[in-house]
């Protein structure tokens, strides 16, 4: 007697889309499920520091941006110090350093607040320029695309990071610099990330 095989069913592309909101932004997929969203309040009440607003797009190769978007963020502290159990209590109480936003799905402009980070550590008692680190996700992207923000008026400390200068040409360097601006009085930095083209932002492979 020959037994009949039972074969799996296709399982969901891996890439990022379109369970990625379902998965990490549930709210933004139409699932109300959190009182609050995880990730969307990445500095808290507490926290020291300039206040700022940060926003962007994520655009394609044909120069069109991308609607369905994830990013996540990385941040220290304004004074240079990152949410860790190795530095509990050096941070204020409320302080992740952590959060998630997406883009909007009609415009696909995507921002976020929190408080400008100071400089941080880096290697051989070097000092890192204040800096954002963003993960991002899409469909389409089948490994999520690391890179940083820096600081259009942290010109003298960007000069001497040792991250920004691995990077040979400084037309490259500046894709990764957020220009600031103001809205209603409030520090705007604006920070267009390109997936390709001539303008390709810096992604580095951590």
């Amino acid at each position: 007697m020959v037994q009949k095989l039972d074969y799996l069913k296709e399982t969901p592309s891996q890439t990022a889309g379109p369970y990625v909101h379902i998965g990490l932004a549930p709210g933004a997929a139409g699932f109300d499920i959190y009182k609050q969203e995880l990730g969307w309040d990445i500095a808290g009440p507490n926290a020291a520091g300039e206040r700022i607003r940060v926003e962007g797009r994520v655009i394609d190769g044909t120069g069109s941006p991308v609607k369905d978007v994830l990013i996540e963020v990385w941040q220290a502290n304004a004074a240079g110090i990152h949410a860790h159990p190795e530095h509990a209590g050096e941070v204020e109480e409320g302080f992740r350093g952590w959060g998630r936003v997406i883009t909007d799905f009609e415009t696909g402009e995507w921002g976020f607040d929190t408080v400008k980070p100071g400089p941080v550590p880096g290697r051989n008692g070097s000092k890192q320029a204040p800096h954002l680190t963003l993960w991002i996700v899409a469909r389409g992207i089948n490994i999520g695309l690391n890179t940083r923000l820096y600081f259009s008026d942290e010109s003298e400390a960007n000069a001497a990071d040792p991250v920004l200068n691995l990077i040979e040409w400084e037309n490259r360097r500046a894709t990764l610099i957020a220009v600031r601006g103001e809205r209603e009085g409030k520090p705007l930095y604006r920070f267009d990330i390109h997936l390709q083209g001539p303008q390709e932002t810096v992604f580095f492979d951590i």
